[in-house]
């Protein structure tokens, strides 16, 4: 590591960049370190920064939602990922979609080419004992690395296991079968989608639930998080859970027949081009033989051609309510400052904001200026204090951004009202602390 740096971030993901970003763009040297391509995960296949492997798409771009508030944050501080994204786009109706290979390359270049950046390309198996350090090794920390945090830390890490979708080849889908549209005609017909008779849907159920599975580990216990489940443990609760989750058909209509299908598989464009899609909401941990075989009995895929099987991986997160301050600061050592997966908190855009913030602490701190608390009234300061405060009850859980992390108003009598309510204050919210900042 350079000894010229004022700070360190290790990994070089979504958070790890944007934490980079932040501090070079303060005119702070910093030292960005990645094990990869040298040592790769079960995830990763490009040593590129900020690969994205579970979808392409960063979730909807509306300020009306939750998410797409968040993005407005993170715009407003100059984010690095939104950038990229916006330059590699790729259509997904109201959500933000991206070529994966185009974005990471896009990230990968702007920072190499910063002249406050220094790249080193190894694994880290510790710390370094002095320095400002921002640990953003995300979900699939390495195993050296767990265990010095495990040690640091004085316990052991909390963990869940994420599932990714198969990648098949557009021109390998039955056209005459599936067709373009969007739910009620709103918007662009941004995604394929493959339509089930009742028959064709209870066969596919049952073939997903008796399929094999790919076998986990003697260390590793079965914890699932409900927001990347993986579809066959989604067949498993009950007949009807697909077609009231990711297969539902509702505001559609199938062209050859002028009905509303039983069910619907959707995919969504993973390119720029469209000659990749993604198979929305099938994250799996089905052998790549089952998948084969189960995934090719939706109507339309019959001759499917797989670019990516689906996989699924450990993911690590720490106990960040027993050991993180809202500044993502380590309570016992400040200089220490976690971000992204890591932490707790989850989704790409949510990791990339908690990398946000951590990186303008760490190059407040480099200056010798106190670290920023943003207030939970806006998103990012609502990601921080899930990240740092005891939940009410039960296990500290990953959490994605939601109106449910900011505060309520209570006032408004209607949904519509409580969400434009909460949506003034954390513009507000947000506003006076940047203003502070800058």
């Amino acid at each position: 590591m350079s000894a010229a740096s004022a700070v360190t971030v290790i990994g070089a993901g979504l958070a790890g960049s944007e934490a980079a970003w932040q501090v070079a763009q303060a005119g702070i040297d910093v030292t960005l370190v990645e094990m990869r391509p040298q040592a790769t995960t079960p995830a990763h296949s490009t040593g590129h920064f900020a690969e994205l492997v579970c979808s392409n798409s960063l979730g909807s771009d509306r300020e009306e939602t939750a998410p797409g508030l968040l993005k407005g944050e993170m715009r407003a501080l100059g984010s690095l990922v939104l950038q990229c994204a916006t330059r590699w786009r790729v259509p997904a109706g109201q959500a933000l979609a991206v070529d994966r290979h185009r974005f990471s390359a896009c990230i990968t270049a702007a920072l190499e080419a910063h002249p406050r950046v220094s790249v080193v390309r190894r694994e880290a198996t510790e710390i370094p004992k002095e320095g400002i350090v921002v640990v953003a090794t995300g979900p699939l920390t390495s195993e050296s690395l767990s265990r010095h945090l495990a040690d640091l830390l004085g316990e052991e890490h909390l963990f869940f296991f994420d599932a990714a979708s198969p990648i098949i080849e557009a021109d390998s889908v039955d056209w005459s079968v599936a067709f373009w549209a969007s739910r009620y005609g709103r918007g662009e017909a941004d995604y394929a989608n493959c339509p089930m008779d009742r028959e064709d849907y209870l066969a596919f159920c049952e073939a997903l639930v008796k399929a094999e599975r790919v076998p986990l580990h003697g260390f590793e216990s079965m914890k699932l998080f409900e927001a990347c489940m993986p579809v066959e443990e989604l067949a498993g609760r009950g007949v009807d859970t697909l077609r009231y989750g990711p297969l539902k058909p509702v505001g559609l209509l199938d062209p050859r027949t002028g009905q509303r299908p039983y069910a619907v598989a959707q995919l969504r464009k993973e390119n720029r081009e469209g000659t990749l899609l993604n198979l929305v909401g099938f994250q799996t941990r089905l052998t790549w033989p089952e998948q084969r075989k189960v995934f090719r009995m939706i109507p339309g895929l019959q001759n499917a051609e797989f670019v990516r099987y689906g996989v699924m991986h450990r993911n690590t997160y720490i106990n960040g309510p027993a050991h993180l301050l809202p500044t993502l600061q380590l309570k016992r050592d400040g200089r220490i400052l976690f971000a992204g997966q890591i932490t707790g908190v989850e989704g790409y855009m949510e990791s990339a904001a908690t990398g946000i913030v951590a990186g303008i602490n760490a190059a407040r701190l480099a200056t010798g200026r106190g670290p920023v608390v943003w207030p939970p009234g806006c998103c990012l300061g609502a990601l921080c204090q899930h990240a740092s405060s005891p939940p009410p009850a039960g296990d500290y859980q990953p959490k994605g951004m939601s109106f449910g992390l900011l505060p309520p108003c209570l006032e408004a009598k209607r949904k519509e009202e409580r969400r434009r309510c909460q949506i003034q204050l954390a513009q507000v919210s947000f506003s006076e602390t940047l203003k502070r900042l800058r």
